[in-house]
């Protein structure tokens, strides 16, 4: 059979012409992004790339699409939602790159007229009626019933059978206490989560039922024969599987698509060979401006073969059941996912203090360390030293928070008072001249950087109202910060010109431009000044923020009063850091077997790096050891390459505008010496983007 005619089909010139305009704007908003892991993606051969967390909407793609052409050469048709392709200019741009449009149940939800309820929770959960309801025009067998929403989530459940205007069935029953109670009447819980009197899977008398939205049954046939086909023409597909964009801090459900194209590929072209990728997307703080973020990418997963056959024998519910669950769980390998913000609040400050050394680690070995910290949260948080530190390093945020200041500030308390002041001194001098070439630009660019953050808000808002899954729509912050500015910048750009062009012909700028400059050259002056002079602005502005937030605590260290404060609390950091330490090396072994010689952080304790220090568990001698970096580099076989200084390989950095000394405020994470790109073509050897070394704590079973 012949290939069918693509509706949207890629051209790569435009495709590199468009990465290009986005990447710039990516460089501007990002300060830095690292690859790791790229040498697993295959140079050939068809890849369906599955990306998750999906935490910012329209920039999560673009950054991936930047890495992937850099570090593979290989580009790729996202999965985009019809939703957004019918928006005017993310529409007009994303047909450009050849993307596979895919509508969603869930955007084309509408109002149900009247109350549901359930009439039998514990005798028949699938069963619903109405109140004044219309099931007959209004709903569809294989569409959704979704409830209203409730923290963020919306339940919702596939239709099975219409039974009249008043009752349907449904194909499952309605999980969670939240769905029940809406359908019932009854609380299941109390706001403290003690169980409150009753039966909570009984309707409550005069009840009259719970408001309800309908969506249409979507036929995904074109859009699995549109992927199909690129598959087979040795192409890359995109997907994000958590079926949207969310500002969770844990994966969501993923959705089955992405393995019935994996499994419907193969069934359909055996030697296709169709390889999935998992690609966690890691930001530190993914909706503010000059951010960071690390892509990683995971071992290749191919679909074995007796999948493929138990898909074509007909079972095709186990088998993308089996290999939905290996995909999810080369996700969890590849991201930091906690159950809340909480937790990730906590496991941020433990990795901190993990850290007594004070050493600077690059970005990838901040994610993979916070990977590990979390999966050893989540087995030893029941245990007693667990929960006393857990107390302890939270009350330690606190008394951060109330002070205003930030973790590495806290050993500004040992400077002596003259060294405050002359720091405080040359840090309000430097701010001052900062101050002088941010002003211009600053004003300049002003209309711009209101219009964006008024209507990034708006958006987050609209975008949290629509959703089912958001808890603060900041996953389209980012988006609409860049389209935003995107979209006004030229325009201000050229109403500058024009200004400038205008005052110069009528009155040669009050006499100071010269007669003999022409218009043409003056225009060509504006276009090339007035972005100059945000640049330097946002440069300048930049560093500027980060000496303006390191004057509090030198401040705070000249107040008697909070002097005292300050010192106490560097004191509790130290005892805590000890603290910390002591449990993660003494947990990690009892884990992982491999703890010892799989290393991200150097033992505090070996070679004197603490002095006067000792462990408070004693612990089993270690095998013996050359000296002591900050990661030990063992695995050659996974493609390992880290010197050892502890610093990356080449490919373990995106090279962009963010790692220009000019533009990055701050010092880059370690890389390393060598310019050659042959270590990220590849795996062994002297290829590697992963830190093959340090697969103990990060290991889905061990």
């Amino acid at each position: 059979m012949g290939r069918r005619k693509e509706p949207r089909p890629m051209v790569n010139w435009v495709y590199d012409l468009m990465l290009w305009l986005f990447s710039i704007l990516v460089d501007l908003f990002f300060r830095e992004v690292h690859p790791r892991g790229s040498w697993k993606i295959p140079r050939r051969g068809p890849i369906i790339f599955v990306a998750a967390p999906h935490a910012n909407q329209f920039v999560d793609p673009l950054i991936l699409m930047r890495v992937i052409k850099t570090e593979a050469q290989r580009r790729i048709s996202w999965l985009i939602a019809e939703k957004s392709m019918k928006r005017r200019f993310i529409g007009a741009a994303a047909s450009m790159l050849g993307p596979v449009s895919v509508g969603r149940a869930l955007d084309s939800t509408k109002p149900g007229t009247g109350k549901i309820y359930l009439p039998d929770p514990k005798g028949d959960p699938r069963l619903i009626r109405g109140n004044g309801t219309k099931f007959d025009k209004e709903a569809e067998v294989g569409g959704l019933l979704v409830l209203p929403t409730v923290n963020g989530l919306a339940a919702n459940a596939e239709i099975a059978e219409i039974r009249g205007p008043e009752e349907i069935r449904l194909k499952k029953e309605f999980k969670g206490d939240v769905a029940i109670s809406q359908l019932t009447g009854k609380n299941a819980s109390t706001e403290n989560g003690d169980c409150m009197d009753g039966d909570a899977h009984t309707v409550q008398k005069e009840f009259e039922g719970s408001s309800y939205k309908t969506a249409p049954k979507v036929d995904q046939t074109q859009v699995y024969n549109a992927v199909f086909d690129r598959l087979n023409a040795g192409g890359c597909i995109g997907i994000f599987p958590e079926g949207g964009s969310h500002d969770r801090t844990e994966l969501l459900p993923l959705k089955p698509g992405v393995a019935i194209m994996a499994l419907g590929s193969l069934a359909a072209n055996p030697e296709s060979n169709v390889k999935i990728i998992p690609c966690g997307m890691n930001y530190f703080h993914a909706h503010k401006f000059r951010s960071r973020a690390v892509v990683e990418f995971g071992t290749p997963i191919e679909v074995p073969k007796e999948l493929v056959d138990l898909y074509k024998s007909g079972e095709r519910r186990e088998a993308t059941r089996q290999l939905l669950e290996t995909v999810h769980q080369a996700l969890v390998a590849v991201t930091v996912s906690s159950p809340d913000y909480d937790t990730l609040m906590l496991i941020q400050a433990a990795r901190r203090l993990y850290n007594p050394t004070g050493k600077k680690l690059p970005l990838p070995m901040i994610v993979e360390l916070n990977r590990r910290l979390v999966k050893g949260y989540s087995h030893y948080k029941d245990d007693p030293r667990i929960v006393n530190l857990q107390k302890s390093v939270n009350e330690y945020n606190k008394q951060l928070w109330l002070l205003g200041i930030r973790d590495h500030q806290v050993e500004y308390a040992k400077f002596s008072i003259p060294k405050v002041v002359f720091t405080l001194i040359y840090r309000l001098g430097k701010l001052s001249v900062l101050a002088i070439g941010t002003l211009p630009g600053l004003v300049l660019f002003a209309p711009v950087f209101i219009a964006t953050k008024i209507i990034s808000v708006k958006k987050s808002k609209e975008a949290l109202a629509a959703s089912t899954v958001k808890l603060e729509g900041r996953d389209v912050v980012a988006t609409w910060k860049l389209l935003v500015a995107l979209a006004f910048a030229p325009l201000l750009y050229v109403f500058y010109t024009v200004l400038l062009t205008w005052w110069t012909y009528r009155n040669r700028v009050q006499g100071y431009m010269p007669d003999w400059v022409p218009l043409w050259l003056v225009v060509v002056f504006g276009f090339v000044f007035f972005p100059a002079i945000t640049f330097a602005a946002l440069r300048f502005g930049e560093t500027g923020m980060d000496i303006l937030k390191s004057l509090r605590p030198l401040v705070l260290s000249l107040n008697p009063t909070s002097a005292n404060t300050l010192s106490k609390l560097r004191e509790k950091r130290k005892q805590l850091s000890l603290e910390v330490t002591d449990v993660i090396n003494t947990l990690g072994p009892e884990m992982f077997p491999d703890f010892d010689s799989a290393r991200i952080i150097a033992d505090p304790f070996r070679n004197g790096m603490i002095e006067g220090a000792e462990p408070r568990t004693p612990r089993t001698p270690r095998t013996p050891r050359g000296t002591t970096h900050a990661v030990n580099a063992t695995n050659a076989d996974q493609g390992t390459d880290v010197s050892t200084s502890g610093q990356l390989p080449r490919n373990e950095s995106l090279h962009n505008l963010s790692n220009i000394g000019l533009f990055a405020s701050r010092p880059q994470t370690p890389r390393s010496h060598s310019r050659s790109r042959s270590g990220s073509q590849g795996g062994g050897g002297g290829g590697g983007g992963g830190f093959g070394g340090m697969h103990g704590f990060s290991m889905l079973s061990s």
